[in-house]
């Protein structure tokens, strides 16, 4: 058993006496266990760390909790930073603080002490008080800003993060183990972008000006093979994958039965094909303009290939539309092999 070590906080009155059995203690020089310690011998100091065991917070709202000028504050927490209670990270143009408990040899186990006999005081619990209304403020602010965002928040977050977050979340529901086919994958883009949440990906395309492009892409991703090939005789083995997607690339097949025929034979027993493609539509110029050779699909022609095709639980539901497309609307679909 290591040495007892006995420290006293004194708090306007409140004697607290923390004994405490410390692990390792002799791991740490003399000198470090002193300065740790002596760091908590002011009653301000320990008020902050208590509003940090809370939350992060920067000079400005430790302050208004303490009701303490800020550069009384910034002192005090030179002080808790040097002995090692308290790390900063920049924030914009602010310095946010978090308290750090488990510093040193020490561990964790003298601050559980002095939370436990500090916590309880009148200053701590009005200071807790204070700091719940500088939080609230701090979500007010949040909430006022979102307010006044809505008509924009679209183009902000797009701005900030992309215009396939939502993808991103998506892309979360893939098995990590799984060995995916993306049938048509053109220039690798969707191929890509799912390679780091699965264990596999086999990209197929027939235009080698695509498949350049999607080559590329691959260096990335050692998990990313491209192959050239025609979907409606796959270079796949049979009961290869587990997942299967042909994203808007059926109305661009002369016989897409085929190639729903090959997904179901490349995918192992239980695995799921998806189907993105365009609903029916009149909009024929497609055909010249850019290869199309069907104007979308019936749901019940789809649903019928499908079934025949081998694939159970055929599901196909309609996409929403984005208000900023041109073109038809979308639907997605998927079914199962049989098992």
């Amino acid at each position: 058993m290591k040495p007892v070590l006995c420290s006293f906080i004194r708090m306007n009155g409140l004697n607290a006496e923390i004994a405490l059995t410390l692990p390792g203690m002799d791991a740490m020089p003399l000198g470090g266990v002193v300065d740790h310690l002596s760091a908590l011998g002011d009653p301000t100091r320990v008020r902050t760390l208590l509003l940090l065991a809370r939350s992060e917070l920067n000079v400005g709202e430790i302050a208004q909790a303490l009701q303490l000028p800020q550069s009384t504050v910034s002192r005090h927490l030179r002080t808790l930073s040097d002995s090692g209670w308290v790390s900063a990270r920049s924030e914009g143009t602010r310095r946010v603080y978090r308290i750090v408990t488990d510093a040193g040899a020490l561990g964790p186990g003298v601050w559980a002490g002095v939370r436990r006999a500090a916590g309880a005081s009148p200053e701590a619990r009005d200071d807790s008080e204070r700091l719940e209304a500088v939080l609230d403020d701090r979500r007010e602010r949040a909430r006022s800003f979102f307010r006044d965002a809505v008509g924009r928040w679209e183009a902000i977050r797009s701005e900030l993060f992309g215009s396939r977050t939502e993808i991103g979340a998506l892309v979360g529901l893939l098995d990590p183990e799984a060995t995916v086919g993306d049938l048509g994958c053109g220039t690798g883009a969707f191929a890509s972008l799912i390679a780091p949440s699965v264990r596999r990906v086999i990209a197929v395309d027939r235009e080698p000006r695509m498949l350049d492009e999607a080559r590329s892409r691959a260096e990335a991703f050692a998990n990313l093979d491209v192959r050239e090939g025609e979907l409606e005789s796959l270079p796949i083995e049979t009961d290869e994958l587990d997942l299967v997607f042909c994203l808007l690339v059926l109305h661009l097949v002369p016989d897409p039965p085929r190639v729903l025929a090959e997904a179901a034979r490349v995918l192992r027993p239980g695995g799921t094909v998806v189907i993105l493609d365009m609903r029916p539509h009149d909009r024929e110029e497609y055909r010249d303009e850019m290869g199309h050779m069907w104007t979308g699909f019936p749901s019940e022609t789809l649903t019928g290939w499908m079934t025949e095709a081998g694939f159970e639980g055929v599901q196909l539901r309609p996409v929403p539309p984005d208000p900023s497309a041109k073109g038809p609307l979308l639907f997605v679909a998927r079914g199962r092999t049989v098992k």
